[in-house]
Formats: C-alpha cells, structure tokens, sequence
C-alpha cells in the first residue's frame, strides 16, 4: 500500500469513526427523549449518520471503534443542563471542516460510490440543518433574555465596583454598592424584558422579565461575592474581574454554537468591553475621590 493509500486509509477510517459516534450519541439522546416530536427527530439523525457510517466503512473496509460509554453519559448530562439545540450543535461544530474533506473525495470514487457521497452531503448540508431547525425549547427562545441579563450586570457591576473602590478604596462598600445597584438595576432590566416581550410572539413577557432579572441579580451575586470576603482591593478585584470573564466566556460560548456565530472575535470584544469599562470607572471613581475629598472616608 502506497503512503497516499495509507493515509486514504486513515482519513476514511477517521470518517467512519465519527459518523458511528454520532449515531450512536443521537441514539442514546433519543432514548431519553421525552417529547415525542424531538425523539423522533433524534431516531431519524440517528439513521442518517449510521446509513453514513456504513458508507464509510464500505470504504475503509473496517468496523468503528466501540463509543466510550462515560462520554454519551457525559453529553447527555449536557443535554439536560444545556439543552438538546445546544448539545445537537456542539456535536456538529466540525460539519463545516468535514464537509470540504468528503467533497474532496469526490473524484475519487467510482460512479455508485460518488452518487452514494453525493447524497451524505446533502445529509450534512441540508436535512441535518434542517432537522435541527424544528427542536422548539424554551431555553432557546428565551436566550436573548439571559444574554440581556447576564452581559449587562457583568459591565455594569464591574463597572461599579473598581468605580467605588477607586473612590473609597474599601472593598465593603464597593461590595455593599454593587449589591445595591445590582438589585434596583435587576428590577429595571426586568420591567424592560417585560415591555420587550410584550411585542414579541411566543414569549410570555412574565417569563422573560424573570429570566432578565434573574440572570442579572445571581451575575450580581457572583461579582459583589470576593468582596466581603478579603478587604485587599486588589486580590477582591482580580477575582471578581476573573468571574466576570469566566462568566463571559462561557455564556458566549453557549450563544456562539447555538447561534453559530464567531466565539474568539465574541470572546474578545466581550472581554474588552468590561476590563475598558472596569478601568475607566475606576478612574473616573479615583479622580471624583479626589476632587470631594472623599477617598478613603468610609474604608
């Protein structure tokens, strides 16, 4: 066998490992699947990606390695914690990469193998997109809402706290501030999700007032945390700062596969945005010290 051959050989080896993996995963998520509709639409991926293992295995004229049972159990916890859109979606993020590696396969086959090819694209390209278009849950309608929430208490709330550490210098009352700027600004962002949901179909404006201010107060929770816990403004900063960001990244993580949008340039305007903010206000917070003769009054 020739080092082209081998490394056919491979690559095909590899194709049939994941479309297996894949089947087996949708498999699993529709056996625990209560909605009939979503269950059905599982059974169906599931036949998809094996009628694409079996293509591949054609090919590589060999069997897939068996699934890691710990991993199905560990998606399927995904599932139930992140949903089944998120969880379908994640386990498709490498579609687009591999849909260019089987079309390159395209002259290599014969006729029947390259119809056969030509159909499983089609699979990836459009049915699978399709399918997952119909997975209604309320975890996805109502996503804006905590994005609403979330994004705006950690600018804001970072944005308070280095404000009053720079005009104070006391970790207490800048922790003190925060909770109490957060708790008035939750029930704002809530009365405007309810007003925004008001004119929004299929989304009960009760709920989405909820779900904004509910995301926005435990944000404000987490940050407002470190503080009552050290009186070093630099050690309850930096850990603040850090679940700010750690919170920051993994919601955009969560939008960016749901959403299938760009996570690094999210990531990175996100992260921007609330460290420029954190500096500036504690700045701006330092110089009103200064100008009051306030600094340090309480701390």
């Amino acid at each position: 066998m020739t080092d082209e051959q081998t490394s056919l050989q491979k690559q095909a080896t590899q194709f049939l490992n994941d479309e297996y993996f894949d089947s087996a995963v949708y498999t699993a998520l529709s056996d625990v699947e209560r909605n009939e509709q979503r269950k059905q639409l599982l059974r169906t991926l599931a036949e998809s990606e094996h009628a694409h293992y079996r293509f591949w295995k054609d090919i590589a004229k060999r069997e897939a390695k068996p699934v890691r049972a710990p991993v199905v159990r560990l998606l399927i916890v995904m599932r139930k914690v992140a949903g089944l859109m998120f969880t379908m979606k994640f386990l498709e993020l490498h579609e687009r990469d591999v849909v260019n590696e089987y079309k390159q396969w395209l002259t290599r086959l014969d006729d029947s193998q390259r119809e056969r090819l030509t159909s499983i694209l089609k699979d990836e390209e459009e049915h699978e997109k399709y399918f997952m278009s119909q997975v209604d849950e309320a975890i996805v309608r109502y996503i804006g809402f905590v994005a609403l929430g979330l994004s705006d208490a950690i600018i804001e709330i970072t944005g308070v706290h280095a404000g009053f550490l720079g005009v104070m210098g006391s970790t207490l009352v800048a922790g003190i501030a925060g909770l109490v700027v957060g708790f008035a600004a939750s029930i704002s962002m809530g009365v405007a999700a309810y007003l925004k949901a008001k004119s929004e179909v299929r989304k009960s404006p009760i709920t989405s007032a909820s779900i904004t201010s509910a995301s926005y107060l435990v944000s404000v929770i987490i940050l407002a945390a470190p503080y009552f816990l050290t009186g070093s403004m630099f050690i309850a900063f930096s850990v603040s700062v850090t679940f700010a960001i750690l919170m920051s990244v993994g919601f955009t993580f969560y939008v960016s596969v749901v959403n299938e949008t760009n996570f690094k340039r999210e990531v990175i305007e996100n992260t921007s945005l609330l460290i420029g903010t954190a500096i500036a206000t504690y700045f701006f917070g330092d110089l009103l010290g200064a100008i009051f003769g306030v600094r340090g009054a309480l701390g």
